[in-house]
């Protein structure tokens, strides 16, 4: 189904993918003496209104009422704050009748990464029974859990891990989502969770979003097709006896809304579309999920044309709650509520009046259970909002059976990570594979030969599952972590072995006379590579160019090819990406996203059976519209100059012929519209191909890979992950002082960086003094043996307050004019210390044109 450049598709989602949307004119409104002008500043006649998921049921109403009658203020106020596991006990529970919990990336009970399924079921029936403790005279209102199981139940080692919902796009089939729903519910319900935050409905426009890979497709019909069989999946059909009832969960539709359409793809930006775009795209996994009895809706974190939508309350009330017609309750995302103006992380009445029914607050939930209980009492929050919120939660406790506790799978052995479950995610795997280039029709090889797999992300399931696996980046995870799992490697390995084939592991690609038992060369080489994980704005790029500036792989592929040896390249990404290189180079090429646990789907679709015949055949179809230049960031069908490499729907099978040649356009600047962009250096974490070391004289470089690292045993210089404006964006570094130390942002690979210096950029970043400086500071570059370039900071550290950020700038020419040829760059920023010193730092960038307003300046 297409869609015009006038956004109509509202029109056709009415019309044809659920019942009970309707369009209705001006007239029919006012006679009903309803105004489609809000105070909010909106048009509701841009929404369809959609009937209600469920006919009001009485006896539920009622003993909502009777319930809210014996409630005190504080217990209200109670169920609208959800704490995070790390930072509250079954007590806490208890005295303050908080309505929920939940578990954040990395965060397990007992904080035991290899918390079993029986130790996630203990602190769950802990915090129930909490809940519903009434020693004290309150009420009994059962906890609700709420956890990320976004591609499976994610956050428990030993789980299925589904593919993550870029590569379902892929797959095209409704059905198999609604089974991988119903599977992920089941492992849920064991650990005694109830509550998932999926599926995640975002319509993506622009492919540098960290958060592209959570989103079905570019495409808001295919994305409404799949809301609708996700929360079925999840809750169960909503008319069925067995509606979120034993095996199913709580679902969650997300993020309202315009998640996916910010400008530059940037995390938690803002969204500038018109509002019927917003209505008509954006909104369209909505417009399914909703009538499909959809319990819960997270609000966003970004904002729509400047205002914040965690205190939207045209978006969040007029519409969802009204013109939409949802009667669950919308949660807040992670401290989402503080980004409203006017709020703090610990007091945001703005939010509840608004529309937002339960706040988000891991760590600081008791000080804003305070302030939201103050404002309930005078007034600021008003009480018919308070009385409505409280109304809304313990509808869906009482729809979901929670009082009843009915969880008949919770502790059973047999479920979790089992065969039926990864049988179905092996054949997501399948599906879920698009095969782009196929010269010569290689794809499906014969099993029965010599394979050489290469790549680091052949036998790396940390590289194939992703990010929101087992840690919130997916980072730090290793073969241990996956019980149960195959990696692509392990599954070519079994199938090649089976057909009487050899199949070798050489990461680096290098193979001699002797590496095959046979003498032989390879047949073939299987190259698998792809993106290391990320999560969020972690994740959030500044161009779509893969390996920019430090082409290892594209290295790896042509060494391979000077061997005389067919190429097969699986890339394993988030998004499209530009790899018009890496594609010159490969026979055939398969876009296989982040696949999970079960990596011997690709096996199946990538080798003929031991007799020759094809198993599976490619299926996949693009759910987003690839690349053919590194400025199409930004590529959707329904554009004026819609020109891809491959449209949005592309895949080949295996019987046809490849349609792309081996000369494609390898040209890529950094340019956006004409302009130069901004070069993210590290920004939440380094940017490729920058990586963060600390590097001291005579002594070995320490890589900062995760939140802490230090050099040597007396920690002369020690780097942790702090938090700026969101978590882990920014890092301290402590100088002890007892030798100069510093801490750089290096690259494997010579880089050029001329058009920066010659574009007049500066050296920008915000810094924070945590400790006086006395003796000198630099910031540097380098560039080669013996080419190090330092500008003294040290007299314009000394001038900020301490311990309050401050932006602060260097003129490029700086460097320059110290030495640095910026041509050859090697390491872009070094922050140098002679003495003791605390400094922070973070959004380390180049910005063009930015010398002349640089807090350091330097004459030409």
């Amino acid at each position: 189904m297409k869609f015009s450049k006038n956004f109509s598709l509202g029109i056709v989602l009415c019309a044809s993918v659920f019942a009970g949307c309707q369009q209705q004119n001006n007239e029919s409104q006012a006679r009903k003496g309803e105004s489609l002008v809000s105070d909010g500043g909106g048009n509701l006649e841009n929404w369809p209104v959609l009937a209600p998921a469920f006919i009001r049921d009485e006896k539920l109403e009622a003993r909502i009422n009777e319930i809210m009658s014996r409630m005190s203020l504080e217990e209200k106020v109670g169920q609208l704050i959800q704490a995070e596991i790390r930072h509250v006990t079954p007590e806490d529970v208890k005295n303050y009748h908080l309505g929920s919990v939940l578990n954040g990336g990395g965060a397990f009970p007992n904080n035991d990464k290899f918390a079993t399924p029986q130790d996630w079921l203990a602190l769950s029936d802990a915090f129930f029974e909490a809940s519903m403790d009434t020693s004290d005279g309150g009420v009994a209102i059962p906890l609700i859990w709420g956890s990320d199981a976004v591609h499976g139940h994610n956050n428990v080692i030993g789980a299925t891990l589904f593919p993550h919902n870029i590569g379902l796009g892929a797959a095209r089939d409704p059905d198999l989502i609604e089974r991988i729903g119903r599977a992920t519910a089941r492992e849920v319900a064991v650990t005694g969770i109830d509550w998932t935050f999926a599926p995640t409905v975002a319509v993506v426009r622009d492919d540098r979003w960290g958060r592209t890979y959570e989103s079905y497709s570019e495409d808001p019909v295919l994305v409404a097709d799949y809301a609708k069989a996700m929360v079925n999946g999840l809750q169960g059909i909503k008319s069925s006896v067995g509606f979120l009832r034993g095996e199913n969960l709580v679902a969650t539709a997300k993020h309202f809304v315009g998640d996916g359409g910010t400008t530059r793809g940037i995390d938690r930006g803002d969204n500038a579309v018109p509002e019927r775009e917003l209505a008509e795209v954006h909104a369209a996994g909505y417009l399914t999920a909703l009538p499909a009895g959809v319990q819960t809706v997270m609000a966003s974190f970004n904002s729509w044309n400047g205002e914040k939508l965690h205190g939207h309350k045209y978006l969040l009330t007029d519409v969802l709650k009204g013109r939409l017609g949802f009667d669950g309750f919308v949660v807040g995302d992670w401290n989402g509520h503080s980004f409203v103006p006017g709020c703090t992380l610990e007091s945001c009445a703005a939010a509840i009046n608004a529309g937002l029914d339960m706040f988000m607050v891991p760590a600081d939930w008791k000080a804003l259970y305070k302030n939201t209980l103050t404002q309930a009492k005078s007034g600021e929050i008003q009480p018919e909002r308070l009385e409505d919120a409280v109304r809304r939660i313990l509808r869906v406790k009482l729809r979901a059976g929670l009082f009843e506790r009915n969880m008949p799978l919770a502790g059973k052995g047999g479920i979790l990570g089992n065969n039926e479950h990864r049988a179905i995610a092996r054949e997501a795997v399948r599906k879920s594979l698009v095969l782009l280039k196929n010269n010569e029709q290689l794809l499906p090889l014969a099993a029965n030969q010599n394979v050489l797999v290469v790549g680091d992300g052949a036998d790396n399931l940390s590289k194939q599952s992703g990010g929101w696996t087992i840690s919130w980046q997916g980072t730090g995870n290793t073969r241990a972590d996956f019980p149960g799992a195959t990696s692509i490697y392990e599954g070519i390995a079994l199938a090649v072995k089976a057909a009487g084939g050899e199949a070798i592991l050489s990461v680096d690609g290098s193979f001699g006379a002797d590496t095959f038992a046979n003498g032989k060369p390879p047949g073939v080489a299987i190259v698998v590579y792809g993106e290391d994980p990320y999560a969020e704005w972690h994740g959030d790029i500044t161009n779509i160019e893969y390996q920019r500036g430090g082409k290892k792989d594209l290295a790896l592929l042509k060494k391979l090819r000077e061997q005389e040896v067919s190429i097969v390249s699986v890339f394993l990404s988030g998004r499209p990406l530009w790899v018009n290189k890496e594609l010159n180079v490969s026979d055939a090429f398969v876009a296989a996203w982040l696949p999970g646990s079960e990596g011997a789907g690709v096996a199946d679709v990538l080798f003929r059976g031991e007799n020759g015949e094809v198993r599976y055949d490619f299926t996949g179809k693009l759910p987003f519209s690839w690349p053919v230049y590194i400025n199409q960031a930004v590529l959707n069908p329904y554009q004026e100059h819609y020109e891809p490499l491959f449209s949005l729907g592309y895949g080949l099978t295996a019987r046809e012929e490849s349609l792309v040649s081996n000369e494609l356009p390898e040209v890529s600047e950094n340019f956006a519209g004409g302009v130069l962009e901004d070069a993210w250096l590290m920004v939440s974490r380094p940017r490729a191909p920058w990586v963060l070391n600390i590097v001291e004289r005579d002594s070995k470089t320490v890589p900062v890979t995760g939140n802490y690292a230090a050099s040597d045993d007396d920690e002369n210089v020690v780097v942790t992950s702090i938090d700026m404006s969101s978590q882990e964006d920014a890092r301290l570094i402590k100088w002890k002082g007892l030798r100069p130390g510093a801490v750089e942002l290096s690259a494997e690979y010579m880089q050029n960086l001329n058009i920066y210096l010659e574009e007049k950029s500066a050296l920008s970043l915000n810094i924070r003094v945590d400790r006086e400086v006395k003796k000198p500071v630099f910031a540097g570059m380098t560039c080669g043996e013996g080419c190090i370039a330092k500008v003294p900071l040290h007299s314009a550290l000394k001038t900020m307050p301490l311990k309050d950020w401050t932006r602060i700038s260097v003129d490029l020419q700086c460097f320059a004019n110290a030495g640095a040829d910026f041509g050859k760059i090697f390491s872009v920023f070094r922050l140098e210390s002679e003495g003791a010193m605390e400094i922070a730092v973070a959004n380390v960038k180049l910005i063009p044109e930015a010398a002349k307003t640089a807090t350091v300046q330097c004459k030409s």
